[in-house]
This record gives structure tokens, C-alpha cells and sequence, in this order.
């Protein structure tokens, strides 16, 4: 995270107020050009629109999460160098040169044009890897969510994972057509993390080109000539189509001249052409050339509207406008995203806790919302936990929109429904910390976040009571089965089947968990829908109910109701027994690049970038959804018994391309090697063998 410059924001606000005292001394003094002056003051808010809203609130972000630690770094720093004479700042950041795998988004027109990026060491490690299944987007009124979290690239920056457990992230996928990775750096790549997951939960994911009033010479540049214009809007297009992402924001607020209008329709038209998917545009600059935020699609931006996929209309909107912009898109008018910004700056409704009013506006006009900055739940300060709140405020968006998506569509799937962040605090283990388990077994005591393991969430609602139940529908017919661990016999009349599952056995697994599975055998039928249900062994009776009103009273299975606690494991669903994964002979596993480190103390570290694939890329195997990595020491020959209880494999992370990253490994004396594992991941949550896992060994007795 980047300190903050406060010399340079203290004199923007001192300009800031300058401004407005002399502004309210001109009005005092020269009533007669008051009108005028107002019209100036527009003008100023205008032009420095964003400007203003990202200075106040990077001064808020920064010092409330940001200077704390800073000024204890600060000390930290200071004791370092009265031990070290070097001093020396850390080099500039070299996308070339091996290092941990970040995401950044690209800054110049300069970059973009020379295709530089490409060239990076991080390029392979930000492809995304879960593909968008085809389909268009639902013809109803939508929701496109544009993240704007406090600059964008933080802890989502690291794309094989963080270690902050309070990383912000969003699992309320089921509410969300269209997902929007927002900065204000000319190009914003989305991270992959949100991309895999994003499309996973089938929604579309957009990077952002941002031109803004400072960017005059990117302005002059882009749009100097059609064929600039084009061929800016060509290499938009490569990066989304190479890095699997589905789409752009295009984001010009900046004024432009009359011949420009005309290269910045053949911008917009191309990438459209060009892209065949998701292109919307923000409302700002209009057809002359102004930058004039309209606040509803009219005939002064539709000319924009009419060569793209949508138009993301400015927060001050007003009651009346989504019916007057849904007259003039016609046909299209769900392809008109309302603006709201939940931060509740000039936002009809006032955003926040009050982000519903707007959407209920919309509902009711039929028109799509553009929901911008959902971080606000997580920047502000809440009277609760972030958890918490996010799901409290979701839940009104769900209770407003009343539109909710379904997932998966396709088999297999599992879901372990992780959230990407476990917070788990065990009875009895207090301040244990988090940690990541698999299969029911702890493989790592770490605090981790990582977006793309984010699984499947499901959707709890007043009407989960009992059980786990699959409805499946054929052409002719509807079946209810009930999956039970126990006691079949007692709900044989609710469900056209019961089937008892059985317990299986997994070396290693911790007691808190049991796994139990099951087989469905039906021909001909879909399944669409799982339903989590609980329910006791042995119904009470005559216990006082622990809420009034939740349970439904005449539900055939419910004679009272307790409070019910319950962890969620794994759901898997397969079409077949077992994965065939390949055997470690057909893969062949590389090591571009290793750097080893001797410490001035005499300890030793690696740096390590493995690479692996099939041999046989044509081979019919599963798909792959990510790899665990593991990584073994060896000792050196010797006599000593306990060198043996070494060779224990250790988690270290996940990858989700092919390639990973290993940094700072320590090196213990008497280690002359290291095996590293790669344990393949089907998306059916099945998982290799460790012993039948490709790997690689790696000499370290420098």
C-alpha cells in the first residue's frame, strides 16, 4: 500500500479553500454576478469532479487504515538504519524481472502501444483460468457492480493470495449481471482473482479506460486520427481477449473538440466491433464535445449509446429521469444503468444504508443500476463486523431488486463455500488464527486470502429448514430427493426419494469434520436446485421456538424449532465415480528461473518460478482448476534417524495457472534439496494423490 503524500495533499486543500473563500467574497461583494459566478462554480466542480472525490477520500482511507501502521513502520524503519549504512530506497518496480506475482494496471499510451506488457514476468500469472460460459446478458433490468475500492490493486493485488484475513471481498454473486475492476490509472486490468471468481458465479467482469482532466495529452494522442483511434481501441481488445476478461468501461471525462468527437465514435464503434462482447460507456462528455455529466441518456449523449452496449448514467440523477432515459433507449432501455453511488455523493437516495430508495426507483421504471463502490460497507467505519454488514447490506439491495441468479449451470461442481477469507474460531482454540483445511485435513496454520478460491455461495433464506435436497425435472416430471446422513424413515412421505448417505473414511482428517457421500442414479432429469436443509435426530417437543414467525408453520417436517448450529464442508456433484488424473510421467516441470541467497548471517533463502504441462496436451483428461503446491526438504546423507521425519510435505500455496512462484524460502543447514509437489485439482473438487503428483527436485547445497 502506498504512503500517503500529505505535503501535497495538505496544498490541494489549501488551494481548494482558497478558492471558495475568495468565491464567497466575489458573491458578497458583486451580488449583480452571482448567476454567473454560480455557473463558474459549476464549471470548477465539473472539471475537477473526481478529482476532488478521490483526494477526500484517499485522505480517509489512508489515515484511518494507513497512518497507524505507517508511522509505527516509520520507527521501525528509523532503528534499521542506525544498523545499516545503505539506506537505500527499494528499486523501481521492473515488470521484467522475477518477482512475486502481482496485478497492476498499465499507465501510458506508450506501454499500451508497444504491447509492453506482454513482456512482463507477471503476464502469464494474470491470465485468468475459469472460463465465462457463453450467454447473453438476461433481457430484464440488471445489476453492474463497479468496485472503486480505495484505488484499486491492494490486497487483491497479489494474484497466488495475500495474507491479510480482512482483505475485502464480495460473495454476493447472485445479485450481479455485470462486474466492473475500477481505477483511476488510464488501463485497469482486472486482477484474475476477481475474474475467476466473478465467472465462476457466471458474471461478466470489465477492465476500465479512464481518460480524465489531466490527460490532455492522452487525449490529443488517442484521438489525433482515425487510425490512432483504432488502433488503441485493437490493443483494448488484445489485452481483455489474452487475459480472459469480457469486456471495458470506456470513461472519458475530459472535453474534447468537434473534430475528436468525430475519432472518438470511431474509437467506440470499433472496440464494440472489435470486442463482440460488453461496452459500456460513462456519461460525460456529449456530442459537441463538452464535458457536461447528463445525468440521464438525452439526445446530447445517445449518439454514444446508440454505437456501444450501455451507458452508465451519472449519480445525480432525479426521481423522474430513469422514465424519460428509458423512452429515449426504446427497446434498449435495459442496456441504461442508473448511477448510484453508495459513498452518497449527490446519488439520489443518498446511498449507504439508503441505497435501496434508488433502487426501488429503478424497479419500479424498469431500467438497470450501476451500483458504484459497494466498498463503502468496508471503508466506513460499521457498528459491526465487516461480515456482517456486508450481508446486511446486500440483503437490502436482494430485498429491492428481487431478482436473484442461479448457479452452477453446468456439471460437475463442488463448492466448499468459501468466502476467499476463513475466519474460523474454534471452541476451545482461542486466537488459534486462520488456517485452510482440505478434504478435512489442516494443511496450513497461515492467514490467507484469495479471491479465485472463492467457491459456490450459497443463498440461506427463511425457508431452509431440514435437509439437503436436490430437485431434479425432466420433460414430464418433478423429483425431490433428500440426501440424509441418518434416519431416513422419517421424512420417506416428504420426498419422492431418501437416500442414506455413507460415512468415508479420510486419512488424516481433523475431528471436527465428517464426510459423507452419496450416489444419485437419474436418467433423463436436470438437476436445478440444492437446498441446504437441517434437522434433528429427534424432534422436540414442547420447546419455546428460538424465533417467532421464521419456520413455516405448516411445513410437514417441522414439529418445533431450535437454534441450529452447523459449519458448511465440501458439496461436490460429479457424473462420474472418479477423475482419471494423469500420472507425474506425463507432465514435464520446469525451473525458469531459481535465485539462491546467502544472508550476512549465514542463512540461506530460494527464490524459485516452476512451470509445468502435459506433455500430451491432446490427452482427454479432466479439466484442471488449480494446483496445490507443496514442497518437501531433503537431507543430506547421514546416519541421523531424525533427518527422515523432514520429508513431510509442507503446504505453500495454490496456483491457478500453471506456474508458480515461490519466494523466501528458508533453507535449513543440513537440507541438501527440496521437492516441490504439484497436486492437480479437478473442478469437481477432486484432488491428486500427493504420491502421484508431478513434482521436482531441486538442489539447494550451495
Amino acid at each position: 500500500m502506498e504512503i500517503l503524500n500529505v505535503p501535497l495533499l495538505f496544498i490541494e486543500i489549501l488551494v481548494c479553500v482558497m478558492f471558495f473563500i475568495c468565491l464567497f467574497k466575489l458573491i458578497l461583494k458583486c451580488s449583480s454576478l452571482f448567476s454567473s459566478l454560480l455557473v463558474a462554480f459549476y464549471a470548477f466542480l465539473s472539471l475537477y469532479k473526481s478529482s476532488f472525490r478521490n483526494l477526500f477520500r484517499t485522505i480517509r482511507f489512508h489515515c484511518c487504515k494507513t497512518l497507524p501502521s505507517f508511522f509505527f513502520k516509520m520507527a521501525q524503519q528509523t532503528s534499521v538504519k542506525t544498523k545499516s549504512e545503505s539506506g537505500l530506497p527499494p528499486p523501481p518496480f521492473d515488470p521484467t524481472e522475477p518477482s512475486i506475482p502481482i496485478a497492476y494496471p498499465i499507465k501510458t499510451l506508450k506501454d499500451l502501444e508497444s504491447r509492453a506488457y506482454f513482456n512482463s514476468f507477471h503476464y502469464p500469472f494474470n491470465i485468468s483460468t475459469v472460463p465465462l460460459q457463453p450467454a447473453p446478458l438476461p433481457d430484464r433490468r440488471r445489476i453492474l457492480v463497479c468496485h472503486d475500492m480505495a484505488g484499486g490493486y491492494i490486497d487483491d493485488k497479489w494474484i497466488q493470495g495475500g495474507t491479510n484475513p480482512d482483505a475485502y471481498a464480495i460473495w454476493h454473486w447472485y445479485l450481479i449481471d455485470v462486474f466492473v475492476y475500477f481505477s483511476h490509472d488510464l488501463v485497469t486490468l482486472p486482477p484474475p482473482l476477481w475474474t475467476n471468481t466473478a465467472h465462476r458465479h457466471g458474471v461478466k467482469v470489465l477492465g476500465t479506460f479512464i481518460v480524465e482532466g489531466g490527460g490532455t495529452d492522452v487525449r490529443d494522442t488517442l484521438l489525433s486520427s482515425k487510425d490512432s483511434a483504432e488502433m488503441y481501441a485493437e490493443r483494448l481488445t488484445e489485452l481483455s481477449m489474452a487475459l480472459g476478461f469480457d469486456g471495458w468501461l470506456l470513461n472519458m471525462e475530459i472535453s474534447v473538440s468537434l473534430e475528436q468527437v468525430t475519432h472518438l465514435k470511431e474509437f467506440v464503434s470499433h472496440l464494440t466491433q472489435s470486442m463482440h462482447s460488453k461496452l459500456p460507456g460513462y456519461d460525460s462528455v456529449t456530442v459537441d464535445g463538452q464535458l457536461r455529466w447528463q445525468n440521464e441518456l438525452n439526445e446530447k449523449n445517445k449518439a454514444f449509446f446508440d454505437i456501444s452496449d450501455g451507458i452508465f448514467v451519472n449519480y445525480w440523477w432525479r426521481e423522474d429521469t430513469p422514465k424519460k432515459s428509458a423512452a429515449v433507449a426504446g427497446e434498449r432501455q435495459h442496456d441504461v444503468y442508473m448511477g448510484i453511488d453508495v459513498f452518497g455523493r449527490g446519488t439520489f437516495g443518498g446511498g449507504g444504508w439508503n441505497t435501496n430508495v434508488a433502487l426501488e426507483v429503478l424497479k419500479r421504471d424498469d431500467v438497470s443500476a450501476a451500483i458504484f463502490a459497494p466498498g463503502w460497507v468496508y471503508e466506513s467505519e460499521q457498528e459491526t463486523d465487516f461480515q456482517t454488514a456486508q450481508n446486511k447490506w446486500w440483503g437490502l439491495v436482494k430485498q429491492s431488486w428481487e431478482i436473484v441468479r442461479s448457479y452452477p449451470k453446468l456439471i460437475p461442481f463442488y463448492s466448499n463455500f468459501d468466502q476467499s477469507v476463513w475466519k474460523w474460531n474454534y471452541i476451545g482454540l482461542k486466537g488459534h488464527g486462520y488456517h485452510v483445511f482440505m478434504d478435512g485435513v489442516k494443511i496450513s496454520d497461515a492467514s490467507w486470502n484469495n479471491l479465485s478460491c472463492q467457491s459456490f455461495q450459497s443463498m440461506s433464506n427463511e425457508d431452509s429448514q431440514l435437509a439437503l435436497s436436490l430437485e431434479f425435472f425432466s420433460s414430464t416430471d418433478k423429483r425431490e430427493v433428500l440426501l440424509v446422513s441418518n434416519i431416513k424413515e422419517q421424512f420417506s412421505t416428504d420426498f419422492t426419494e431418501v437416500i442414506e448417505t455413507s460415512p468415508l473414511a479420510v486419512p488424516g482428517r481433523s475431528p471436527d469434520w465428517f464426510v459423507h457421500v452419496g450416489r444419485i442414479l437419474m436418467s433423463g432429469y436436470r438437476l436445478t436446485n440444492i437446498n441446504v436443509v437441517c434437522y434433528r435426530s429427534k424432534p422436540q417437543t414442547g420447546v419455546p421456538k428460538h424465533k417467532p414467525g421464521v419456520v413455516m408453520k405448516n411445513h410437514p417436517l417441522v414439529s418445533s424449532s431450535s437454534e441450529y448450529f452447523a459449519r458448511l464442508g465440501n458439496i461436490i456433484v460429479r457424473s462420474v465415480d472418479e477423475p482419471n488424473f494423469p500420472p507425474p510421467s506425463s507432465w514435464l516441470v520446469r525451473t525458469p528461473h531459481v535465485r539462491r541467497t546467502t544472508n550476512p548471517d549465514g542463512t540461506r533463502t530460494l527464490d524459485v518460478h516452476i512451470t509445468w504441462e502435459l506433455k500430451d496436451n491432446s490427452s482427454d483428461w479432466v479439466v484442471f482448476e488449480r494446483y496445490n503446491m507443496y514442497v518437501m526438504e531433503i537431507a543430506k546423507e547421514d546416519k541421523n534417524p531424525l533427518a527422515k521425519l523432514q520429508n513431510v510435505p509442507k503446504y505453500v500455496g495454490v496456483a491457478h495457472v500453471k506456474a508458480f512462484y515461490a519466494s523466501n524460502i528458508a533453507i535449513p543447514s543440513g537440507i541438501s534439496g527440496l521437492k516441490f509437489i504439484i497436486q492437480v485439482c479437478g473442478v469437481d473438487g477432486s484432488i491428486q494423490k500427493l504420491e502421484d503428483s508431478p513434482f521436482i527436485n531441486l538442489d539447494v547445497s550451495w
